[in-house]
């Protein structure tokens, strides 16, 4: 990414993003860490609250909803600071049995989805394994990209979904929120590289099980030796 590039709105985005992991610079605690987290995803909240209700003033309709979960059915990525977080909200929102189920659905996808050529990955569809009933089971630390998809029009979800190998058929997005989401991440990663903290990016499946580590002990007090942080 070329930083001389990028706009103003950008780079205070960017800025938030490093802000928030600058704010651990002294710790590399896995709870300062899940604080920012938090900070950042509710700033983003924040903002999309904001949009929201301008968008109701200009007559935008956002068809987004409880229930509506045509988004859910493609890939979903996100990087290691997200699925750290989301890691540590399943285990102490969940059942050993419901965590159980999550991480089965997680590998029977990354089973199929780890085998496709990019483009074969891009169309694929499959229900994410946070989905339940039709809705996000820990949609309070879903990450940054599930948050930052705001439609316009749920028929053009459905069109993509059910013909995705229409190049032309994409959903009608919002793209302010999209590319605000992208910089705060951008300026998160930038800010963990300072502690050599790798931010690396995984599919919703690979994330998931990368952060269960089988089960196995993570040392806590140290992010940089943890399987999500190590380089790839």
């Amino acid at each position: 990414m070329n930083k001389s590039e990028l706009s103003d709105t950008d780079k205070a985005f960017f800025q938030d993003g490093l802000h928030l992991a600058d704010t651990i610079i002294d710790s590399l605690e896995e709870k300062k860490l899940w604080q920012a987290t938090r900070q950042e995803q509710d700033a983003m909240e924040g903002l999309i609250d904001a949009l929201s209700e301008e968008a109701k003033k200009h007559n935008v309709t956002i068809d987004c909803r409880k229930g509506c979960n045509w988004c859910c059915h493609q890939p979903i990525y996100g990087v290691a600071h997200e699925f750290h977080y989301l890691w540590q909200f399943i285990q102490l929102n969940m059942s050993e049995e419901e965590q159980k189920e999550v991480l089965q659905k997680a590998f029977d996808n990354y089973q199929k989805r780890g085998r496709l050529s990019q483009e074969e990955l891009e169309r694929s569809k499959l229900p994410c394994p946070l989905l339940n009933n039709g809705a996000c089971s820990a949609y309070v630390a879903r990450p940054m990209a599930c948050r930052i998809y705001l439609s316009m029009s749920e028929e053009s979800c459905k069109n993509y979904h059910d013909h995705p190998e229409d190049e032309k058929n994409y959903p009608a997005l919002l793209e302010f929120p999209l590319r605000a989401g992208q910089m705060m991440n951008e300026g998160f990663t930038e800010g963990l590289k300072k502690q050599s903290i790798t931010n690396n990016e995984f599919l919703m499946e690979e994330g998931l099980l990368v952060a269960h580590n089988n089960g196995e002990s993570i040392d806590k007090d140290k992010l940089n030796t943890h399987p999500l942080f190590k380089p790839l």
